[in-house]
C-alpha cells in the first residue's frame, strides 16, 4: 500500500502546488491535501507522514504518524506542546534555508556599527554635516575585534565565516556542535556564556526560542558586556528582554544594539528603542531574500524521498528543546 502524506490545513495556492509536485515526484506517496479541518480528521488515522501544524485535539487521531514536517525553520511557541513531544512522531523543520540571507543581515549590522552609521544615519535625517574626529572611537577596526556568536547552527556558522573574512576573531557558543566550523576560533558550551561576554566587541544572537533561551539576555548579562560592545539579535525576539536592553543602553553599559526580532511584534510604537541613539532596527526581515519557497520545497521533497526509503531524515528536531 502507498504511504500517505497529509498536507494539513490551512491551504493556499503554494501548498496545493507542492502537493501536486510531491505526488508527481514520489509516486510511492498518496498525497492528501486537506482543505478543511474535517478533511484532516478523516485522513489523519491513515497518515504516516504530515506537513503543517497539528492542533492538540487532532493529535489523538495520529495513530500511524511517524514523521511531521514543521512549516517553519523555528515554529512559534506552542507548536511543541507536551502531547506532541511525548508522541513517537519524528519532527523535522526548515532550518538552513536562511543561512546566506540572515548572515548577510548580521554583517550589515556589524559593518554599520564598525563605520559609525548608527551616528551618521540620524544626522542625515537632520541634514547635519558633522564628521566625527578620526580617533574618537567611532570606527571599530574589525581585524582587532572579537565577535561572540551565540548559536552556531547554519546561520551562525555562515556569519562566522563572513566575519572571519573581515579579520575578526570569532568565538562561538553552541550546545550541539562538536567541532568548530570554518571561521570559528573557539567553540564553547552555553555554560561558558557569562565568562565570554566581557571578551566580545559584538555579541550576536542566532538562537531559537526554547525553554532554556527565553529571556536569557537580560540586564545582568548586558552588564557583563564591554561598554564599547554592540548587541545584535536576529534569532528570536523572546530571547531578549527589551526593557533590560533599553535600560542598559540608557546607562551606557553597552554602546549600541541592532535588532530584527522583538519580544512583542510589531515593536510597540511608544517603545523607547525606536528613538534611542545607537540603535538600529529592522522589522523582522533578516530572512528575506530569493529562492526561499524552492528551498522549502526541496527540504520537504528530500525528506519524502528519505522517509520512503527508510533513510535518516534531514533537520530532525529535538522536540523537548523545540529545535
Amino acid at each position: 500500500m502507498p504511504v500517505t502524506l497529509l498536507m494539513l490545513p490551512p491551504q493556499n495556492d503554494k501548498s496545493r502546488d507542492w502537493g501536486r509536485r510531491i505526488a508527481a515526484a514520489h509516486p510511492e506517496l498518496e498525497v492528501v491535501v486537506a482543505e478543511t479541518r474535517e478533511g484532516a480528521e478523516q485522513a489523519m488515522p491513515l497518515a504516516e507522514a504530515a506537513y503543517g501544524t497539528i492542533p492538540p485535539d487532532l493529535l489523538p487521531k495520529a495513530q500511524q504518524l511517524r514523521w511531521l514536517q514543521a512549516p517553519q525553520a523555528a515554529p512559534p511557541a506552542g507548536y511543541y506542546y507536551p502531547e506532541l513531544i511525548a508522541h513517537p512522531v519524528q519532527i523535522t523543520n526548515f532550518r538552513e534555508i536562511y543561512n546566506d540571507h540572515i548572515a548577510a543581515h548580521i554583517m550589515s549590522f556589524v559593518l554599520a556599527f564598525a563605520r559609525g552609521l548608527q551616528i551618521y544615519l540620524p544626522q542625515q535625517l537632520r541634514r547635519e554635516w558633522k564628521p566625527a574626529p578620526r580617533e574618537d572611537g567611532t570606527v571599530v577596526h574589525l581585524p582587532e575585534a572579537t565577535a561572540l556568536i551565540v548559536g552556531v547552527g547554519g546561520i551562525g556558522g555562515e556569519a562566522a565565516r563572513l566575519a572571519s573574512a573581515f579579520g575578526m576573531r570569532v568565538i562561538g557558543v553552541d550546545e550541539r556542535r562538536a567541532e568548530k566550523p570554518p571561521g570559528i576560533a573557539e567553540l564553547h558550551r552555553a555554560a561558558a556564556l557569562d565568562e565570554l561576554l566581557p571578551r566580545a566587541d559584538f555579541v550576536i544572537l542566532t538562537v531559537p526560542h526554547t525553554p532554556e533561551t527565553e529571556g536569557f539576555m537580560n540586564r545582568a548579562r548586558f552588564r557583563r558586556m564591554k561598554k564599547s560592545a554592540f548587541f545584535i539579535n536576529i534569532g528570536r525576539g523572546m530571547t531578549t528582554r527589551l526593557d533590560d536592553l533599553a535600560a542598559a543602553l540608557e546607562a551606557g553599559e553597552i554602546a549600541g544594539a541592532a535588532l530584527d526580532v522583538y519580544e512583542k511584534e510589531p515593536l510597540p510604537a511608544d517603545h523607547k528603542l525606536w528613538t534611542m541613539p545607537g540603535v538600529l532596527l529592522t522589522p523582522h526581515t533578516a530572512g528575506h531574500g530569493p529562492y526561499l519557497d524552492e528551498r522549502r520545497f526541496e527540504v520537504l521533497s528530500d525528506n519524502c524521498r528519505r522517509f520512503i526509503g527508510g533513510q535518516p531524515l534531514r533537520n530532525v528536531v529535538d522536540k523537548s528543546r523545540w529545535f
